[in-house]
């Protein structure tokens, strides 16, 4: 749970609306040396999608040694991508397989509408890992019809069960996880984490039966299984070698015995050890015996994340997504930023939580900016800017976390991000160049107090269970909401100046109120279909603690709704106000977490967080119609490519890019299908 998709000037970036393009794309196409296209990173666009690519600077300034261990780690990485694919729907390894067959192998006319729509379903599909919007978890559906569905499996010999086929324009399985609780919260979910007929209550009770040997150091309960029904029965269906998901585990502990032989360090091999054998076992406390070396083992220039590690796609909280990022240390920018984590304690002890919240011994947070080599599983194509690991509460309060920047997975998306949008949505000038002056410094700020600070911060009662035991379905978006809060907190204090990260630490402040309260408030609506809820938990948060500040805040028209020529605007006046309602707000979501107290958290998210303002949401579609970016941004990796000499000896490995979207795709399901289809 302790990840940052988008934040501050990033949202601005890619929280942009789209008009359906159609790139005519062909597999088989040679890939592109690292510098050929370097600064023109954009490769495909289409339905509300662009697809970029990242660079990897000084990748020629690691020794051979160094990037043996990369490409090792995201050979590892990439063994696993299947496993994401089934993990977000039961089909979909099926359904990929048949549209990517109609693909290769259809020879019929390809400018009709009908076959440029399958193609932007098909990357559609591969951009989420499958049917589900990769965002709002609803199921996309195609702009062809059943009929020429039909043909195209019929003209190119391609087998797909009936009832398969139906899913994709029926409304069966439509929300990949649903967070009404109206509709039950795993009944109403697509994800394939629980098995026909299993229920939340019974999970919910099967798992709270489960205790751990040492209640002080619970075990994460469900990380790394799928809760299936037998004979009447729960049982787990533990992914591990041997077990579910086995054939392609076996590959991933493969390719990480190989890196395990090229490490930097003794402590690096030692960690990875844990993980390889934790994949054997599925033995949750190798797991968290892992993550403690893994923690520990900060030297070197090259680290990684690799396992079922957030649960964002479980409603309820238990089941980890499958993920890879395999990165290089970007020693300038670490340097810069690290003072962070070594001031750790000082930003405990002032925040404005009450005192039995706060950690007296704040332990072992390391941050750094890093060069992303490699992604893949849930950071993939659709990536994560920001990460602190691991999640489980006792590990970071008795060993610390490692705190990441996704460096530059920043700047690509900055090289994308325009500004017109910004001009029609900011309330006048000052605020136009505070967020033009300020906002990228703001930006990056933001997401290293979010994670170095607080996903760190604070701590739970003694006796509370975990939160996704008290605050179950709320947990992820309180946690989220809780670290961007120590982030804003702190964003407008003279700290951050006296430590050398701005010379105007009330600019930076003011920047990044009025983005965040812009975004909160109107921006992020741009995402949503007319007349939906909010359920991602990101955008849950973000409005939460804008609407919250607004309604508070109302009494000393501390943000003011402007409305002029028809058009809505949110003028924050007292930027030292909301400063102290940004303290307020921080202090209960803290309590709500200490004390596991579930009816505030639901009180908290329902009457600020999931509804939307109907009216404003129109006026924001309206008003962003005249944008035609995309909303939404990934990434195709590059290809980590041995070079050998006349005697069959690796020499070198050299960075080459795809050249579209759809020759990336290809190539992994072929070089990295290694499940069969599970159904």
């Amino acid at each position: 749970m302790k990840r940052t998709k988008i934040t501050l000037l990033t949202v601005a970036a890619m929280l942009m609306f789209s008009c359906t393009t159609q790139l005519n794309t062909t597999a088989g196409t040679t890939p592109q040396e690292q510098t050929a296209t370097k600064g023109q990173n954009s490769i495909d666009r289409f339905a509300d999608i662009e697809v970029l690519r990242y660079d990897v600077p000084d990748w020629n300034d690691l020794t051979l040694k160094e990037k043996e261990y990369v490409y090792y780690l995201s050979q590892a990485g990439y063994a696993g991508r299947d496993i994401i694919w089934d993990q977000n729907y039961k089909n979909n390894l099926t359904i990929r397989r048949a549209l990517e067959h109609i693909y290769q192998n259809y020879k019929g006319n390809k400018t009709t509408e009908d076959w440029q729509n399958f193609e932007i379903y098909l990357k559609r599909i591969w951009f989420a890992n499958g049917i589900h919007h990769h965002y709002s978890n609803d199921k996309m559906k195609p702009a062809f019809s059943r009929a020429y569905f039909n043909q195209l499996l019929k003209e190119t010999n391609t087998p797909l069960n009936t009832a398969v086929a139906d899913v994709l324009f029926n409304d069966k399985d439509s929300k990949k996880v649903n967070l009404d609780l109206n509709k039950g919260l795993v009944e109403g979910s697509a994800v394939n984490f629980y098995g026909e007929g299993v229920t939340a209550d019974e999970a919910d009770r099967f798992y709270a039966n489960m205790k751990s040997p040492d209640p002080k150091r619970p075990l994460s309960t469900g990380l790394n299984s799928k809760l299936v029904k037998e004979n009447g029965k729960l049982k787990e269906k533990v992914w591990k070698s041997g077990g579910m998901y086995g054939a392609a585990i076996d590959q991933i502990t493969s390719w990480l015995e190989k890196a395990r032989t090229v490490t930097e360090n003794q402590k690096q091999a030692n960690a990875l050890a844990l993980l390889i054998q934790y994949y054997k076992t599925g033995d949750l406390k190798i797991w968290d015996d892992y993550n403690v070396a893994w923690v520990d083992a900060t030297e070197g220039n090259i680290d990684y994340i690799n396992g079922f590690i957030e649960v964002y796609s479980d409603p309820l909280g238990h089941k980890g997504s499958y993920e890879n990022i395999v990165q290089i240390k970007d020693f300038d920018m670490s340097k810069k930023m690290e003072v962070l984590s070594k001031e750790a304690q000082w930003f405990e002890d002032n925040t404005p939580l009450l005192p039995q919240h706060k950690k007296k011994n704040v332990v072992g947070i390391s941050y750094k900016t890093v060069i992303v080599a490699a992604e893949s599983g849930d950071a993939s194509p659709s990536t994560p800017i920001g990460v602190n690991l691991p999640n489980a509460d006792w590990i970071r309060a008795e060993h610390g976390s490692k705190s990441i920047s996704l460096g530059n997975i920043i700047d690509a998306y900055d090289k994308a991000a325009g500004t017109g949008r910004l001009k029609e949505f900011v309330h006048d000038d000052e605020e136009l160049r505070l967020a033009q002056k300020y906002g990228e410094l703001a930006s990056k700020l933001h997401t290293a107090l979010h994670e170095v600070v607080g996903h760190a911060s604070g701590q739970i009662n003694p006796g509370v269970g975990t939160p996704k035991e008290t605050l179950k379905s709320y947990a992820s978006t309180l946690e989220e909401g809780r670290a961007d809060l120590v982030g804003l907190y702190f964003l407008y204090n003279p700290k951050i100046q006296e430590l050398g990260l701005t010379d105007d630490w009330k600019g930076v402040g003011k920047a990044a109120y009025d983005n965040y309260i812009r975004n909160g408030l109107m921006m992020q609506l741009v995402r949503l279909e007319p007349g939906a809820d909010i359920e991602e938990s990101h955008m849950r948060n973000r409005q939460w603690v804008s609407a919250w500040v607004f309604e508070k805040g109302q009494k000393d028209n501390v943000i003011e709704k402007v409305v002029r020529n028809g058009k809505t605007y949110f003028n924050i006046t007292d930027y030292d106000k909301l400063h102290d309602l940004f303290g307020q707000l921080l202090r209960e979501t803290q309590r709500i977490k200490s004390e596991g107290d579930y009816n505030a958290a639901q009180k908290l998210v329902e009457n600020y967080g999931v509804k939307v303002d109907q009216a404003m949401h129109t006026e924001v579609l309206a008003r962003n119609a005249q944008y035609k970016e995309a909303p939404y941004r990934g990434f195709v990796n590059p290809y980590i490519t041995p070079v050998k000499n006349t005697g069959g000896k690796i020499t070198d490995y050299v960075l080459k890019y795809p050249q579209t979207f759809a020759e990336q795709m290809l190539r992994y399901s072929k070089e990295y299908g290694f499940l069969p289809d599970q159904n």
